[in-house]
C-alpha cells in the first residue's frame, strides 16, 4: 500500500501525512492518516472523523479507537484511520473552512480549487482508491442533538449490510447529497455509511460509546477482530420529516430524543419572553424523534424535531 509516496508493508503500522495547505503564519496543515496493516490479505476499511471541524464526538470516537489500539492487531486486511479531516475547522471550532465552504459539499474536489475542494481532492486522490468500504463519523450540527444512528443509501445493499453489522439504535435510509463524500463513494461503488451522534462542540459519552461499540461490532462481523459482540435491536427508518417552529421565542421540549411519539402529541412549547403568548408544538404523525434542537431561543421556521416514520423493527 502506498499513500502519498509512503509505502506501508503488510504487518506494518504507520502514520502518513498528506499536506493540504498552510496557515497565514506559514505553519503547514496536514491530514494525518494512521494506517494499520495485517500480514493477511483482506479488505481496506476507512474510519474517518472531523469532516466538519466542530463535530467533536466523531473525532473523539476515532481518536479513542486509535489510542485503545483497536486496529493494531487486526486479523486481516487494513484500516486507515483519519481522526480529523477538516483541520482548519477543528482549530477554529467551525463546521466549515475559513472561506465558509463545506468539505462535504466539495467532492471529488480539485487540486486547484477552493480550500475545501483541495482537502476533498486530497482524500479522493490518496485514500478513496485504496479502500473497500468506510465509516464517516459525524455529530449533529447547528445545535441539533442526533440520537446515535447510521445513515445509509436506501438502494445500497452492501452499505445497508454494514449498517446492520454496526447495529446502532436507528438506521436511517436516505438519499445522496450532491458533492458529498457518500455521493463520491457511491459513484465509485464503495459502500460508505455515516454515523451521527450527539451535538456539535459538545462531547457526549453516550454517543461516543455507541460509536465505539458499533465499530467493534462491525469489525468483528467483518473478521478484523475476534470477540463476541452482541448486536442490539435496531429500528430502520424509511421516511422522515422536520417539525419546525411556527413562532419565534423561547423553546422548551417535553420529549427525550430517541423516544417514540404519537400524532397530535404535545412535543414542546414556544413562548415569548414576557409570558403573553404560548404555542404548543404537536407531532405531525406517529414516529420516533431521532434529532432535536437544543436551541433555547428559536425563530420562525427553525428545525425543532426530526421525526422518523415508516419503520421496521429488527430484533437481535
Amino acid at each position: 500500500m502506498i499513500i502519498n509516496k509512503q509505502k506501508i508493508e503488510p504487518g506494518e503500522n504507520a502514520s502518513v501525512h498528506i499536506g493540504v495547505s498552510e496557515l497565514a503564519s506559514g505553519t503547514k496543515i496536514n491530514i494525518e492518516a494512521q494506517v494499520f496493516r495485517s500480514k493477511k490479505k483482506g479488505p481496506v476499511m476507512l474510519v474517518l472523523g472531523g469532516v466538519h471541524g466542530d463535530e467533536i464526538n466523531g473525532i473523539e470516537i476515532v481518536r479513542r479507537a486509535v489510542q485503545s489500539r483497536m486496529f493494531n492487531d487486526i486479523e486481516k486486511g487494513s484500516v486507515i484511520a483519519i481522526p480529523v479531516l477538516n483541520v482548519f475547522g477543528f482549530i477554529n471550532f467551525s463546521r466549515e473552512l475559513p472561506n465558509g465552504k463545506d468539505i462535504n459539499r466539495s467532492f471529488p474536489g480539485t487540486s486547484k480549487g477552493s480550500l475545501a475542494s483541495r482537502v476533498a481532492h486530497a482524500l479522493t486522490k490518496h485514500i478513496l482508491p485504496l479502500i473497500d468500504f468506510g465509516i464517516d463519523f459525524h455529530t449533529g450540527g447547528g445545535s441539533i442533538y442526533n440520537y446515535p444512528q447510521i445513515r445509509v443509501l436506501k438502494s445500497d445493499r452492501k452499505a445497508i449490510n454494514l449498517a446492520k453489522q454496526f447495529s446502532p439504535p436507528f438506521i436511517i435510509k436516505t438519499g445522496l447529497i450532491p458533492k458529498s463524500l457518500r455521493k463520491e463513494c457511491s459513484r465509485r461503488n464503495i459502500p460508505m455509511i455515516v454515523y451521527e451522534g450527539g451535538e456539535s462542540l459538545r462531547l457526549d459519552e453516550f454517543a461516543i460509546q455507541e460509536g465505539l461499540s458499533g465499530l467493534m461490532r462491525l469489525m468483528s462481523a467483518r473478521g478484523y477482530i475476534k470477540g463476541d459482540f452482541k448486536l442490539q435491536n435496531n429500528l430502520i427508518i424509511n421516511g422522515s420529516t422536520w417539525v419546525r417552529a411556527t413562532k419565534a421565542g423561547l423553546f422548551v421540549s417535553y420529549l427525550k430524543v430517541g423516544a417514540s411519539v404519537m400524532k397530535g402529541e404535545d412535543m414542546g412549547k414556544i413562548t415569548d419572553p414576557y409570558g403573553h403568548k404560548e404555542v404548543v408544538i404537536k407531532s405531525k404523525r406517529d414516529g420516533y424523534v431521532y434529532g432535536q434542537s437544543n436551541l433555547p431561543v428559536v425563530n420562525v421556521g427553525d428545525a425543532l424535531f426530526h421525526i422518523g416514520f415508516d419503520t421496521t423493527f429488527i430484533e437481535n
